[in-house]
């Protein structure tokens, strides 16, 4: 009875159930008519704005090195002992958290 447990058993079983609940709710949808509205943005009954908000990835890059110093630091502080020897790393990390948040 354990081999029905096993990871590509499981994933044989699972996609012919997947495909055929895919398949009946495809048949009660119903058929689909194409509208422009249906193909529009919708922002809470508002039009959609004509420019991105934030072009490119610098606001994204800010942000993932503000998280992977954060959880890297956390890291280092977590596997270290508490010591006295934390203190400069911890008042660093501190110090670049600060400056990545004011920019």
């Amino acid at each position: 009875m354990d081999i029905l447990l096993t990871p590509p058993l499981a994933f044989l079983i699972y996609i012919p159930l997947v495909l055929v609940i895919y398949w009946i709710g495809m048949r009660l949808a119903g058929p689909t008519k194409e509208n422009a509205v249906k193909s529009s943005a919708y922002g809470s009954g508002e039009e959609s704005p004509t420019r991105s908000a934030a072009p490119g990835y610098s606001p994204f890059f800010v942000i993932a090195l503000f998280f992977a110093i954060l959880h890297l630091g956390m890291l280092v502080l977590g596997l270290g002992d508490f010591s006295t020897t934390m203190v400069p790393f911890l008042v660093g990390l501190m110090l670049a958290l600060v400056a990545l948040l004011l920019g």
